[in-house]
């Protein structure tokens, strides 16, 4: 028996009915008059301004996947997952004054050019795969997971089921041209589901009776973001130390988060739109965590099945047709982030690999075919390495998602943080950490989630620090492999033009930087 899927009208399944053929005739109309226009009008050509990065990041890393995990996580543990967006605010800060000033004026448009820019073509290729590794699993199959988590929700079918349909959806999609479609209406649908978490947040606040009556009915370490070193879920020293290997990896170095500031119209615009992500992360509670620690409190009845926690409140709280808009609201986001991750695995694959190492005289006929088949072949491995994840035993989808980034991160933020901060690094060690350092973390990841699960062998520290173990063993063995080099190949960039940081920049990271101080201080009580 299937609550959810039990209490949606008839009115929700024609509301989603309604709305995907909408999108298909969009993305049908939007891809006509693309094919009469010039193709490259797509490209931001350093035009973005500060709140387009901003959103664009924010939209790149909040979807439906975090509503769900989220929500999730502020059920089983009520407000401790806060860290994951307030913390991030030191990296964003790093990002913006380190980073992006260094990627503006080597003037790139890839992380792998950036590290070809310094060792060499051999570090370029090897982190194109290492991208390719990394889409597949962190963009594509985490994506395809946690929709394939709302499917399973709604439909009650199986995962392999679930994540199918999900495939066949966004294939459709992109033979219409659905996608530009997609990306087009994505800034609204992105509000809509800001508007529907808050009013979420609201009607459980009414229906329970207030925030004095929520407080009464959770325990008092919910509203804690800070937990003993001792505690089960987030002790203090994983969350200190191993949030960060996987925060560099991902706001400093991932090409999709990255990219927005790459097109940004100066450095100026680049750093304010990273700041204004940092704003819109702090209003992750309210939007994301609340409407979790609400279901605790007015459905106790899930116990285990923490994942539920989002969509059972959306169905018992909102009214016949609001709960089809939410779904496929939800579901167009999905599919939308589904065919970027294809088509940037196809577009990786072609450029990066095919053409430059594979068919240097290939034909844009034998590109296109190669895409093709690029795309059907990424869909097939990450329908498995859903299926996959969906196997990990003992973990909610909160839990999954920072793992499997954790285990992704380690050489990345290695790699990244040397060449900008220790001019001694060789192309040797650069190499080696990309290379073998990534395989022996994917091991240990492999070894931690499915072969000797934690829950059933508990002598596994927490999978943070396990990030952070790998993170400082690859860290010693690049300085000694750069120390012993015989014939060291150093960094050959010069960067003596970098721009400078303006005042209000400053001024500004100072700000968010003491709000996000004044939050840590609020929810630090007992």
């Amino acid at each position: 028996m299937n609550s959810i899927y039990d209490r949606l009208t008839t009115l929700d399944f024609v509301i989603v009915a309604g709305y995907l053929v909408a999108l298909l005739v969009i993305g049908y109309v939007v891809s006509m008059k693309q094919r009469k226009k010039n193709e490259t009008l797509f490209l931001a050509g350093n035009s973005l301004n500060w709140y387009s990065i901003g959103f664009n990041m924010w939209g790149t890393n909040v979807g439906p996947s975090s509503l769900l995990a989220f929500a999730s996580i502020g059920y089983a543990t009520g407000i401790v997952a806060g860290n994951f967006e307030w913390y991030a605010f030191v990296f964003l800060l790093l990002l913006a004054m380190v980073f992006a000033p260094r990627y503006i004026a080597s003037k790139v448009s890839t992380m792998p050019e950036y590290m070809g820019k310094r060792y060499g073509d051999s570090t370029q290729n090897i982190l194109a795969w290492y991208a390719l590794v990394k889409i597949l699993v962190s963009w594509l199959s985490l994506g395809l997971f946690s929709g394939g988590v709302l499917v399973r929700q709604i439909l009650g079918i199986p995962m392999w089921q679930s994540v199918t349909v999900l495939v066949i959806f966004s294939g459709i999609f992109t033979f219409a041209g659905g996608l530009k479609a997609i990306a087009k209406v994505n800034v609204f649908q992105m509000i809509l589901l800001i508007v529907v978490s808050l009013t979420l947040s609201f009607l459980g606040l009414q229906k329970l009776g207030g925030i004095d009556v929520l407080i009464a009915k959770t325990p008092s370490n919910f509203w804690n973001l800070i937990r003993p070193s001792d505690d089960a879920h987030y002790p203090w020293p994983a969350i200190l130390l191993g949030y960060p290997v996987a925060a560099v990896a991902f706001f400093c170095t991932d090409q999709s988060m990255v990219q927005s500031v790459l097109g940004a119209k100066n450095l100026e615009q680049g750093q304010l739109g990273v700041n204004f992500i940092g704003w819109l992360k702090v209003m992750a509670l309210p939007l994301f965590i609340l409407p979790g620690i609400l279901c605790y409190a007015l459905y106790p009845e899930l116990g285990s099945n923490s994942d539920l926690a989002y969509m059972t409140m959306v169905t018992n709280l909102f009214p016949s047709g609001m709960n089809g808009l939410v779904i496929c609201v939800m579901i167009a986001v999905l599919v939308g982030t589904i065919g970027s991750s294809l088509n940037a695995l196809s577009t990786v694959f072609t450029n990066d690999i095919y053409v430059k190492k594979i068919n240097p005289t290939a034909t844009i006929q034998d590109q296109i075919k190669i895409g093709r088949l690029t795309i059907a072949a990424g869909c097939v491995f990450a329908i498995l390495i859903a299926v996959a994840i969906d196997n990990i035993k003992g973990q909610n989808l909160f839990n999954i998602f920072q793992a499997v980034l954790g285990f992704l991160a380690p050489s990345l933020s290695v790699v990244f943080l040397l060449s900008v901060f220790w001019k001694r690094t060789t192309k040797k060690a650069v190499n080696a950490t990309l290379s073998w350092g990534s395989a022996f973390s994917l091991f240990v990841g492999v070894l931690y989630l499915w072969i000797f699960p934690a829950d059933k062998y508990p002598v596994w520290p927490h999978f943070l620090l396990i990030s952070f173990y790998i993170f400082a063993t690859l860290l010693i063995a690049a300085v000694i492999i750069s120390l012993t080099d015989k014939n060291p190949e150093v960094n050959v960039s010069d960067e003596t033009d970098i721009p400078k940081t303006s005042k209000k920049v400053k001024l500004l990271f100072g700000l968010l930087g003491l709000t996000i101080l004044v939050l840590y201080l609020v929810f630090n009580g007992n």
